[in-house]
């Protein structure tokens, strides 16, 4: 099977004139900010669902050795929830909220 596929240039100049043209404002650094700590991914995931469904972005992750080892508690084993800095105060008032939810209403 031959291919007749060409590398992409690597050409900087065509990159950053693409960005230019399709991204208004240009390169701009997100400064990230943890806004929970929990046991596992597992729920970091979670709450990061609920967060986006609110329109917020937000990011789950977990150590690389914690999640290679598959380890759920202790430090390796913490997972994080992180918000880009303009929207901490709102995604903890998310997150305080649902903390606050009575399982027990009939």
């Amino acid at each position: 099977m031959s291919s007749t596929a060409e590398p992409l240039p690597l050409n900087d100049d065509n990159i950053d004139n693409a960005n230019q043209e399709t991204t208004p404002g240009g390169k701009q650094q997100v400064r990230w900010e943890v806004v929970a700590r929990t046991a596992g991914v597992m729920p970091a995931n979670i709450m990061v669902g609920r967060l986006q469904a609110e329109g917020i972005p937000a990011r789950a992750w977990q150590e690389g050795a914690g999640r290679a080892l598959g380890l759920t508690i202790g430090i390796l084993g913490t997972g994080f929830v992180a918000v880009p800095e303009e929207f901490v105060e709102q995604a903890q008032d998310i997150l305080a909220d649902e903390n606050q939810i009575d399982w027990e209403e009939e």
